[in-house]
């Protein structure tokens, strides 16, 4: 008889980051997600890692630092690239258009697209921070193809009610809401309260 008992897997995220605008978006993420106490598993295009250097003062090691595990882009053999790896479900923060189609397409070609095609396939959520403006109807067709496979489309959209103060307030009040999808509640968020005194019928 089997008496092995199973420890329960902690629970984790895995974070992408690809070439869009908005990098910060990720290192955000990484940030609130060792605030709340989840494990973060973060795979970096290599398009991403040209954006680090123009939006940011971070260096690759020190965006990968903020990770709990950092995996390399090429390595298809990673935890992540598996179904049997279980996690929470995947963000991609930003999202690339291009990252976009080819999860997508299911065609995928590094191990950040493999791991969202794997989160598809396993029913987790897949949220996907797209970065891009206008868009022309190819971009709206694709996010239909994704929303009707499961992923959840939420670009990084600034909440005025919130009234924030800096640019760092609206990073993290859209990296909040984004991370509600995975019913993880991060302080930063600022949370709608009802109109002041009720509104007239």
């Amino acid at each position: 008889m089997n008496t092995t008992v199973r420890t329960p897997a902690p629970p984790r995220l895995v974070v992408g980051i690809s070439g869009a605008s908005g990098v910060v978006y990720g290192a955000r993420v990484l940030d609130a997600l060792r605030e709340l106490g989840v494990e973060s598993h973060l795979v970096v295009t290599r398009a991403a890692l040209l954006t680090l250097s123009q939006e940011t003062d971070f260096t690759p090691d020190q965006l990968t630092a903020k990770a709990d595990v950092a995996h390399r882009l090429n390595d298809v053999g990673a935890t992540i690239a598996s179904g049997s790896f279980r996690t929470l479900g995947m963000i991609v923060a930003p999202c690339s258009v291009r990252t976009m189609s080819e999860i997508a397409t299911g065609v995928t070609s590094t191990l950040l697209t493999r791991a969202a095609d794997v989160t598809l396939k396993e029913r987790r959520p897949l949220v996907l921070m797209v970065r891009e403006t206008p868009l022309h109807l190819g971009h709206l067709r694709t996010m239909t193809a994704l929303a009707e496979m499961g992923a959840v489309i939420a670009p990084p959209l600034p909440a005025f009610y919130a009234k924030p103060d800096s640019l760092e307030q609206m990073i993290d009040q859209s990296v909040g809401r984004a991370l509600d999808v995975f019913g993880l509640d991060w302080s930063a968020v600022r949370r709608w309260e009802g109109l002041k005194g009720g509104a007239e019928a």
